[in-house]
């Protein structure tokens, strides 16, 4: 075999299929379980799956809602012609509130001054409270609970605005602690409705609470990682809850060749090979969002057997020690896909690299195209 040798051609070096049909089962399996309508979370280009695709596809497996964190994500959407609901939930001290509300987009608002910037702008604002439970990001702590309910009352009552939810977020600690904030949010609904309030939509839980805390689930639940397939939950594997990873990750080997024991491969020899073997080049780095973390550690598939990357991630590549198997320039690699097609999942690789699925998916870079599968 030589590095010359050339297997598949006309392919893409690289890409990630996003498969359009799991996204919508995906929500429609959570749909089924939680018994609540279900926000499709399509924040940071949709987990890296591509905001505007996934949306189309939460909403045909039957989310009412969407969630992106600006409003320039939300905008978007709207250009795409997309016209459900839209939270949107982190804003600068300059955020224009007023194009928001003229095309429709929920604002979340996460402190008194904050609605007070929202009530000012032109235009009759949808508002979702943010109040914090326990998670100590975003949101308002329960010490200022009674003075944003009252303002935002009077604000409502004044027309300004309309309180059309109040939300929060688990921190996914225990089983405790999220009840407890379960408890934390019943005590903000309640204050909300002495002040007043009467919102139309109350939510706390994301996937993991939505499916592992029945308490959590109120009036909506937001839908992220589960969309796309990924498990949150501690112990439970994507396939255990029914669901199916949505990204393929794969490339094509760019270079194949034969080196003998004591090789040291990649920057800083890491790696060094202990016998005579094959050096298979992958064309995917730490600029498409490939973690170097991940060095030395993580499974890629070749013809349905599974190798290491051996060396360093750098930046546009990695090198995967075959030993003798027949590997020919063209071929393809999968990083990561669906663990049940024999692959290994973003899962293997977040535990290789240190991190969590959700990280894996969402840095893929724009370097790698995106194939859409129906």
């Amino acid at each position: 075999m030589s590095a010359a040798s050339v297997g598949t051609t006309g392919a893409a070096l690289r890409e990630a299929r996003v498969d359009l049909g799991a996204i919508a089962r995906n929500v429609a399996t959570i749909r089924a379980a939680v018994g609540v309508p279900v926000m499709g979370i399509v924040k940071a280009d949709g987990y890296g799956h591509g905001a505007i695709r996934a949306a189309h596809a939460q909403l045909a497996g039957g989310a009412e809602w969407l969630g992106v964190v600006e409003l320039e994500e939300a905008f978007a959407l709207r250009d795409a012609g997309i016209a459900v609901p839209v939270l949107t939930w982190l804003h600068g001290p300059d955020a224009d509130f007023a194009a928001g509300i003229a095309r429709h987009i929920d604002i979340g608002v996460n402190f008194l001054e904050q609605l007070e910037g929202v009530a000012a702008a032109v235009g009759r604002a949808e508002v979702h409270l943010k109040v914090d439970t326990g998670l100590s990001r975003n949101g308002a702590v329960e010490a200022d609970w009674d003075a944003l309910f009252a303002r935002a009352a009077e604000l409502e009552r004044r027309g300004a605005i309309h309180v059309r939810g109040v939300f929060s977020h688990l921190a996914n600690t225990d089983e405790d602690a999220d009840l407890e904030q379960v408890a934390a949010f019943e005590r903000a609904l309640s204050l909300a409705a002495e002040r007043g309030l009467d919102p139309e939509v109350a939510h706390l839980a994301a996937t993991c609470g939505a499916l592992a805390v029945p308490e959590s689930r109120f009036g909506m639940v937001r839908i992220g990682i589960g969309s796309y397939g990924l498990s949150p939950v501690p112990g439970a594997t994507s396939a255990d809850l029914g669901l199916t990873p949505a990204m393929t990750l794969v490339a094509r080997a760019a270079a194949v060749k034969r080196v003998p024991a004591g090789a040291g491969v990649s920057y800083g020899h890491t790696y060094v090979t202990d016998a005579a073997t094959t050096l298979v080049l992958v064309p995917l780095g730490y600029a498409d969002g490939i973690p170097r973390h991940a060095s030395n550690a993580a499974p890629v598939s070749i013809a349905g057997e599974t190798f290491r990357v051996s060396g360093r991630v750098a930046m546009d590549q990695f090198v995967v020690d075959v030993g003798d198997a027949e590997v020919r320039v063209g071929d393809e690699i999968v990083l990561f896909g669906d663990p049940a097609a024999g692959v290994p999942g973003a899962v293997d690789w977040a535990d290789a690299a240190g991190t969590i699925d959700y990280e894996i998916v969402t840095r893929i870079g724009a370097r790698v195209p995106r194939r859409y599968l129906p």
